[in-house]
């Protein structure tokens, strides 16, 4: 007879934290896949559906969106849930949703299987995070979120290609079905390895939604909000921002989306341990101060190939070390409804997206791809300057 499988207790580490950690960045992967390969195939879906590049680009937008609803409203009705329970339902909602996208026979009903697939990913994401740092204890919260969310950011680097090239070989459906894949593959091996981790059984509602009666709580979503606005604003329109470098060649934007993946991924997995040693809000503090810089220097290097590779380096690494600190601090300040409060940190972040490209776009429209990291700037700026007082206060 098999020994019973342990549990954890809170503050303590699981055994083998790092492996789970990996085991659900594989599950992140798959979501951060889903979010960013459909623009990669967007003409081949536009041609399919018989609609406009413009009525495509909107699947991006209602995911986005539904995403940004989806996570709290979830994180609030499963928080009582198992969490082996809340992501194995995720998965197969994400993979659910992306098996219709691919069988859906018009424009209608794929935008609506883009709504199923975001609620998958937003109950997925802030479920696996909120794991993630349980099981590996309070000493390792930030290394078990960077690792996470690796899978995130990895899917930049490999997912988005692989699954593009797969669309463009078989047809962007066959992308779809790849997503699917990747998605039983994760449930497959959390129904098998993940270890027994209890919901916030017995709480009601109302303590459930306490979080948002937390006026630092509700700071720092505002805060989350406003520093990805800016860091996805330039992100959002990369081909536009660097387009003097790229002169408009193709492969030589997918370089600098390379360079910039390979940053990213970086330095978030540099900032979970730095959070770890220095705290996550002098992290942020430090990264996004960093990255104003950084962002005000970009219409001055983005003028050659050779000056843009170091500068997108350089915002990439920055970028992507807010992102697992940034929860991390959010997740302290309720660490008693840790799943809520990553559940509203994801649909601040999607939110972000969404208004990054509105922002973006009237902003290119009115002065120029030229003005979007400096507008960036600004806004990484504001979250520097309320965590930077935050931290005065807490002294």
């Amino acid at each position: 007879m098999s020994a019973p499988p342990a549990r954890t207790l809170p503050g303590e580490a699981a055994p083998h934290w790092r492996s789970h950690a990996a085991m659900l960045a594989l599950g992140a992967f798959a979501v951060g896949t889903d979010a960013f390969v459909i623009a990669g195939v967007l003409p081949s879906i536009a041609d399919s559906l018989g609609v406009g590049i413009a009525a495509a680009g909107q699947l991006v937008t209602v995911f986005s969106l539904a995403y940004a609803i989806a996570a709290p409203v979830l994180g609030v009705l499963t928080a009582g849930w198992s969490r082996r329970s809340a992501l194995l339902t995720a998965l197969l909602v994400l993979s659910a949703g992306n098996a219709l996208t691919a069988l859906a026979p018009d424009y209608p009903l794929v935008l609506a299987s883009r709504v199923l697939a975001a609620a998958g990913a937003a109950l997925y994401t802030a479920s696996a995070s909120a794991t993630a740092a349980t099981l590996a204890g309070e000493r390792n919260h930030g290394k078990a979120i960077s690792v996470v969310l690796l899978g995130v950011t990895s899917s930049l680097v490999l997912g988005t290609p692989i699954g593009t090239v797969i669309g463009g070989a078989l047809g962007w459906r066959a992308t779809l079905w790849f997503v699917v894949l990747l998605g039983g593959l994760a449930c497959a091996l959390i129904a098998v390895r993940l270890p027994p981790l209890a919901g916030s059984a017995g709480t009601g509602l109302r303590e459930r939604l306490a979080p948002l009666t937390d006026r630092r709580v509700l700071t720092a979503l505002a805060a989350t909000l406003v520093v990805f606005t800016g860091i996805y604003l330039p992100y959002t329109y990369f081909s536009a921002v660097y387009e003097p470098a790229t002169g408009g060649d193709s492969a030589m934007l997918a370089i600098l989306l390379l360079v910039f993946g390979v940053a990213g991924t970086a330095g978030n997995l540099v900032a979970g341990t730095l959070a770890d040693r220095f705290g996550a809000s002098r992290v942020v503090l430090a990264a996004t101060a960093l990255l104003t810089v950084a962002l005000l220097l970009v219409p001055v290097l983005r003028v050659s190939v050779a000056t843009a590779v170091p500068a997108i380096a350089v915002v990439g690494f920055l970028s992507f070390s807010v992102t697992s600190p940034q929860q991390q601090a959010i997740i302290a300040l309720a660490p008693a409804a840790r799943s809520v409060v990553t559940a509203l940190y994801q649909s601040a972040l999607y939110l972000a997206i969404s208004l990054s490209g509105v922002v973006g776009g009237v902003a290119l429209d009115g002065l120029g791809a030229g003005t979007l990291a400096p507008l960036a700037a600004v806004l990484v700026a504001f979250t520097a300057a309320t965590t930077w007082l935050s931290l005065r206060r807490a002294r």
